[in-house]
């Protein structure tokens, strides 16, 4: 484009001055903000440096400076962000296992007897009360008992460290990290925001400017542990390695194991990033500027209300409705015969050699199959199909035929329902991996759709880390059967 305008001189033509702009961008190349914002900031510490006077003032340092001098050392940042994730880990294990029975007593014991003395009463026929009950019921009062106590713990806890102002300390100390994995480093705070739940994760991908990288961030989120899948870690990790250690110490090895998991998820993350940063996903790693906000005194009534409200009872109320029809869904393949066995039994038959490759077992992998709506019902799901269809034991097969779910607090009774359904120690070890690294719930998986808008990304999000599950699952099997 070109004007011309007036002058005393006469008519002159104004230069393509967007043309010339949009030219010298191109010749620059991509790191013109970043320079532009490192200029910014070394021009106002030259000015600072000229106007202000330090002199006659405080000398030492400010309550943020030596608190960042640790959690932001390079030497020990690191360390105290794994000692803060399992002190949080370790509360909540602690603290969910009495107000767990409590409420496992409550709706699991009392409410199912209520509820099948009011169904006998009304002569409700004995498909109706079994499909309700037993089914619908007992699904989503598994879920309610479990979910409630450690997501009552584990989100204000981490609710008061991202109301400090920590978070933003965890994303400082991964940005290295994620700029040698040749993805951006505000992934760290979308990969945080997967810590509640990798849809929000997904969506919170938005601040992170280049396609690129934000495409890396989407595919690697599922790496993340969401909410969904904390209670079956903690539950798993306590009865079968808690239980492996002394008395008193039961609680410390499963919160180690808990971190443990989480941590290789992190390692998932920044090997796969790096791996699509070279690959698919080829091109300059971008920077940013990150301000760390001042720490601030933990609101606790508002860090109460945000984390009661808007994060537990959401996601419970999320798990709840998907827990229902789930567990309905459960009773009807247990109940419904064909050829002189049930639609679950013959699904476990079929699935059962691919269980036994991956350490895991059929009705490990049916339970995946059934939760693909949300995490949160695979452990109900599991005890469940192991209740009704693969245990042998016939005293504990009249749980079943009672409909007592056991308590989460009670981990030998777990322990001994699940050991008669044929799991060991490496089934244990290899469902905490499994629920790793595994593919997204539908949600996570319809967001990452309306985010990328393509059907090959969606595939590759959704199918990625199923196949590092099974690789992995596969590799630590082999190896055991192999040394034992």
């Amino acid at each position: 484009m070109s004007t011309t305008i007036g002058a005393p001189g006469g008519n002159h033509e104004a230069p393509d001055l967007l043309g010339m702009v949009e030219s010298a961008r191109d010749g620059y190349g991509d790191a013109l903000a970043d320079d532009a914002m490192e200029a910014y900031y070394a021009e106002a510490n030259k000015i600072t440096s000229e106007v202000v006077d330090a002199q006659g003032r405080h000398q030492g340092l400010s309550f943020d400076r030596r608190l960042d001098r640790i959690l932001t050392s390079r030497i020990w940042g690191f360390p105290a962000m794994i000692l803060l994730l399992w002190g949080v880990l370790w509360l909540t294990v602690a603290g969910a296992n009495v107000p767990s029975a409590m409420l496992a007593t409550l709706t699991m014991e009392h409410g199912y007897n209520l509820l099948h003395a009011a169904a006998n009463f009304l002569g409700a026929p004995g498909w109706l009360s079994g499909f309700l009950i037993d089914g619908v019921y007992l699904g989503a009062a598994w879920v309610f008992s479990v979910m409630l106590p450690p997501m009552a713990i584990f989100f204000p806890l981490f609710t008061m460290l991202e109301d400090f102002g920590y978070l933003p300390r965890v994303a400082f100390n991964l940005d290295r990290l994620f700029h040698k994995a040749g993805a951006h480093g505000k992934q760290a705070l979308s990969m945080m925001m997967g810590l509640g739940c990798n849809a929000a994760g997904i969506v919170s991908t938005r601040i992170i400017d280049s396609p690129r990288e934000r495409l890396i961030a989407i595919l690697t989120n599922n790496f993340s542990i969401c909410n969904g899948r904390w209670p079956t870690l903690i539950l798993i990790g306590t009865i079968f390695l808690g239980a492996l250690a002394p008395a008193g110490l039961g609680s410390l090895v499963a919160a180690t194991s808990v971190v443990a998991t989480c941590l290789l998820g992190v390692a998932f993350t920044f090997l796969v990033s790096a791996v699509l940063s070279r690959t698919v996903l080829r091109g300059e790693t971008s920077t940013f500027s990150l301000e760390l906000p001042p720490y601030r005194p933990p609101r606790i009534m508002q860090t109460l209300y945000t984390s009661l409200i808007d994060r537990t009872l959401l996601v419970l109320w999320r798990a709840l409705i998907m827990a229902a029809p789930a567990g309905g869904i459960i009773w009807l393949i247990s109940n419904i015969t064909v050829a002189d066995q049930s639609i679950a039994a013959h699904l476990i038959a079929f699935l059962s050699p691919a269980g036994w490759l991956l350490g895991l077992n059929g009705v490990i992998l049916l339970a995946y199959v059934v939760a693909i709506p949300a995490n949160e019902i695979i452990i109900p799901t599991i005890l469940m199909l192991t209740l009704t269809i693969a245990i042998k034991d016939p005293s504990l097969a009249g749980m079943a035929q009672a409909g007592v779910m056991t308590e989460f607090a009670d981990g030998n009774l777990v322990r001994r329902i699940l050991t008669a359904g044929g799991w060991t120690t490496l089934t244990g070890i290899n469902l905490m991996l499994f629920c790793l690294l595994h593919n997204p719930c539908s949600t996570t998986i319809l967001t990452i759709w309306k985010e990328t808008r393509s059907a090959k990304w969606t595939a590759l999000a959704t199918l990625l880390p199923l196949l590092l599950g099974i690789a992995v699952c596969a590799t630590i099997a082999a190896l055991v059967r192999l040394t034992s």
